[in-house]
């Protein structure tokens, strides 16, 4: 039985101006998370639903250290950063609003790791360490926000 080889995508150069461009979406995106992990945390109800929403007051917190890292990241590659947060959308129900976040974390999972590639390929290895080391706390996010709402955590790859 032949097996298939696997061809890897063609890298399409990035520039600093893209770079800058992609990381100002990801920072909307972080903005987004903080406003939502804060509303969210405050307002779910429900015996089944307060672990979680502990959880999600220190996801709002480590959401704002992401923010400023990327925020630091666009100046150094000498862009301004943005200051508009991608839209934030809410629920009477605790469960709609879970997975809102779920899908979120795993939108922004996948572009840091497409980020990750784009600072290797730029040369721009510490940027990229940074973007690993936000990628393991969204990873974590990830996972919890499934747990709390009983499903297996999104396939990224």
């Amino acid at each position: 039985m032949a097996q298939a080889k696997h061809t890897p995508q063609p890298q399409t150069e990035i520039s600093r101006e893209k770079l800058i461009e992609l990381l100002n979406e990801d920072l909307s995106r972080e903005y987004q998370a903080i406003i939502s992990y804060v509303v969210y945390s405050q307002v779910l109800k429900g015996a089944e639903y307060m672990n979680i929403a502990g959880e999600l007051e220190k996801h709002a917190a480590e959401e704002l250290s992401h923010a400023l890292i990327i925020s630091n990241q666009i100046d150094y590659l000498g862009g301004m950063p943005s200051v508009q947060p991608k839209p934030v959308r809410t629920s009477e129900k605790a469960k709609e609003m879970l997975q809102f976040d779920l899908a979120n974390e795993t939108e922004t999972i996948r572009n840091y790791t497409q980020r990750i590639r784009q600072c290797d390929q730029l040369g721009e290895f510490a940027m990229a360490e940074h973007i690993r080391e936000i990628l393991m706390d969204e990873q974590d996010h990830l996972i919890a926000l499934a747990t709390a709402l009983g499903v297996d955590p999104p396939k990224i790859g």
